[in-house]
């Protein structure tokens, strides 16, 4: 913030805020449809896909939970109560708390009956039940998927949104992370700066890695959006490790021909969360990070205390339906994991969607 030794004058908390405003659609040619999210907390439904289903037998008891307003970690907290350790409850990803969502639990079967606990919370019950061998956990998904309604829209909302998803489905979706990854005022970067320049913040370890992340993911943010302006969204550069979309191999761009195959949509480029196992890039990909992290006064050695990965540029669309409704729309769609529904929403409604609300990511 301004006014901290060694920090420029523009690195401040309006800086490090999120705001939608700072990263452009892609679709901002287009007009949007407007409208209102979460009007009912059935407005917003998200069903986790998991990467594996239970086998029927093993040491873990596992629980797949519908919840009514309600966050991943209450659930959790109902089963702490019950007199589990932390690092026994199994969890595949956070899920948006003023929603309707379902989602696996584990807990080793010897406290299989702790998971009645979370009947008696209220908004909370259980679909199914079952075991594995293994404990679930963090990542342990393909995705998400999403039944959105959009109210309070204008007329012709559906054919603005048609022509936007049709528009999406050719080029992606920017994956930007979401406001909810910033928190409720979007300042969590602010933390998170403070603690790699080393200033002291409140909170505990597990609230500091969360800080961290939000920066990195500011980070993120603000490259993708250099590359969008640019008119690289849907391109590969020099130094760029792009990924696969059939086998979800990566691999470093060395020929400007890998051009080709980005523009069809083969294969994406990844960017940095910053990290000790993510450096900056070669040739024209580093030139971009480094602006990234020149932007806020930071350098890669910052974030020498974090693993690190690279995170897709932009998603395909799958399984979209759109239909219309009396004061607006419908929409479903499924998302790989880490990715938000409401960097999709914003293209279409082009508002500032959930800025800021209490909500957990999907991811």
């Amino acid at each position: 913030v301004a006014g901290w030794p060694g920090y420029r004058t523009w690195i401040n908390e309006n800086t490090l805020t999120f705001r939608w405003a700072d990263f452009p659609p892609l679709s901002e040619h287009l007009s949007g449809t407007g409208g209102k999210l979460r009007t009912e907390l059935e407005d917003f439904q998200v069903e986790e896909l998991p990467l594996y289903l239970p086998q029927g037998s093993g040491s873990h008891a596992y629980a797949r939970v519908e919840k009514h307003g309600l966050t991943t970690r209450d659930l959790v907290l109902a089963l702490l109560n019950e007199g589990l350790a932390e690092k026994e409850i199994g969890v595949a990803g956070l899920k948006d708390k003023y929603a309707i969502t379902s989602q696996w639990l584990s807990v080793p079967q010897r406290h299989a009956k702790a998971l009645e606990a979370l009947e008696g919370l209220d908004g909370a019950r259980i679909l199914e039940t079952s075991r594995h061998k293994n404990k679930l956990g963090i990542g342990h998904l393909k995705g998400n998927r999403f039944k959105l309604r959009v109210r309070e829209t204008e007329p012709d909302a559906v054919q603005k949104a048609g022509a936007i998803l049709e528009y999406l489905q050719k080029l992606g979706v920017p994956n930007y992370f979401g406001p909810q990854r910033f928190g409720r005022f979007g300042t969590n970067a602010v933390d998170g700066y403070k603690l790699v320049q080393g200033e002291r913040v409140p909170g505990g370890h597990r609230l500091k890695r969360f800080f961290i992340s939000a920066l990195q993911s500011l980070l993120f943010n603000h490259l993708l959006a250099k590359r969008i302006k640019l008119g690289l969204f849907d391109e590969v550069v020099l130094g760029d490790w792009a990924k696969k979309v059939d086998t979800g191999g990566v691999f470093k761009v060395e020929d400007k021909v890998e051009k080709e195959r980005a523009k069809r949509f083969e294969i994406s480029a990844t960017l940095p969360l910053y990290g000790k196992k993510v450096k900056v890039s070669e040739a024209r990909a580093g030139e971009l990070e480094l602006a990234a992290l020149e932007h806020y006064d930071l350098r890669w050695a910052n974030f020498t205390g974090r693993r690190g990965d690279r995170r897709l540029s932009r998603l395909p669309l799958d399984k979209i339906d759109l239909q219309s409704e009396e004061d607006g729309y419908t929409l479903s769609f499924d998302l790989q994991k880490g990715a938000f529904a409401t960097s999709i929403l914003r293209e279409i409604m082009k508002t500032d969607v959930d800025t800021f609300s209490e909500t957990e990511t999907g991811e």
